[in-house]
């Protein structure tokens, strides 16, 4: 454990959805672990405040506003990462939404579908292909990809989260074969029930479909 730990040390580190929830938690480990931590998110207020917590308990960290939807925006984005340190080591894809929640295919709005698989897969896949160069100049070049299980054997309370993951999950497959040639990694991870706002906010949308008073 204490060889895994040291991992991270001294490396260049982005994190999207890095504000709160598994990206928020990645990012207070990677830095105390030793690492320079980019936090990126929508939640402007939220990831400033990790950030500047991180840098008052002595580690390195920065926040940038990000929606990674929008491309120019990611663009500019990495264009910063690399004029400030000439490369990136990890990059962590984290952001991701949930939404329509047990909503059956006839009751699922387009808006919503697209919606996610914007966020969850374009976003997903604008964020590698502005990190690829600058992980390519890494020895150590890592994408991690954040799916879900519900991505892989099913079982997802949402036909876009679902739908989404599995989309994550076959691009990593996919990338994994275009970039090893260049020296870069390519992981998918799968995390379990983990208590975060996006979980809480589906359990709140299932029992309220149900009719029932959301009590967490």
């Amino acid at each position: 454990m204490s060889n895994q730990a040291a991992t991270v040390e001294g490396k260049v580190v982005l994190i999207t959805g890095g504000a709160q929830g598994i990206g928020g938690s990645t990012a207070q480990i990677c830095a105390e672990r030793g690492a320079e931590v980019i936090i990126t998110d929508i939640k402007q207020e939220t990831g400033e405040t990790l950030a500047q917590s991180l840098r008052d308990a002595g580690h390195k960290a920065t926040f940038h506003q990000l929606d990674v939807r929008d491309p120019k925006a990611v663009e500019r984005v990495f264009k910063k990462v690399g004029e400030a340190h000439g490369r990136l080591d990890v990059l962590i894809c984290a952001a991701g939404v949930l939404e329509g929640a047990l909503l059956q295919p006839e009751e699922f709005p387009l808006e919503t579908f697209q919606k996610v698989m914007d966020i969850n897969v374009t976003g997903c896949f604008l964020c590698t292909k502005y990190a690829t160069p600058l992980l390519a100049t890494s020895d150590s070049g890592t994408m991690i990809l954040v799916a879900s299980g519900a991505g892989v054997i099913g079982g997802s309370s949402s036909i876009a989260y679902g739908t989404s993951k599995g989309a994550v999950n076959g691009m990593g497959m996919v990338l994994e074969g275009h970039l090893a040639k260049r020296g870069v990694r390519v992981n998918v991870i799968c995390p379990g029930s983990v208590e975060t706002e996006l979980k809480l906010n589906q359990m709140r949308q299932a029992t309220e479909y149900q009719g029932e008073t959301w009590d967490p």
